[in-house]
């Protein structure tokens, strides 16, 4: 019995994604067709069917895969520890100290391999 269930679930999937790439199809078709009618009806037309085919989608159990890793990507950025503001400051000082070190002897290097070649030339 749970064959045919599972059977019957990815048949009504795969209708599902076939009503989904049919809408997209609709609208960008649709968008083609309609270029000189007035741009906010064009949008407002492509935003509508886009919602219905996402609702559709996340009816599928890929979509509801989707739609768990979605939360658990939430829930992880709400557990992050963002730092504080004088630490922002910190580490974005000593970047820009490190960044000037580095080119004042990258500048330097340069310099002197210049002079070197130069010497070597003539």
């Amino acid at each position: 019995m749970s064959a045919q269930t599972g059977q019957v679930d990815r048949k009504a999937d795969l209708l599902k994604w076939l009503i989904v790439i049919v809408l997209a199809v609709v609208a960008v078709v649709a968008n083609t067709h309609w270029t000189g009618q007035f741009l906010l009806a064009r949008v407002v037309g492509i935003v509508v069917l886009a919602g219905v085919a996402g609702g559709i989608a996340v009816q599928t159990r890929q979509g509801g895969v989707f739609l768990d890793m979605l939360r658990e990507a939430r829930a992880e950025a709400l557990r992050v520890v963002w730092p504080q503001r004088e630490e922002t400051w910190q580490t974005a000082l000593l970047v820009l100290a490190v960044v000037a070190a580095m080119s004042l002897i990258l500048w330097g290097a340069d310099a002197l391999f210049g002079w070197i070649i130069r010497s070597i030339i003539g």
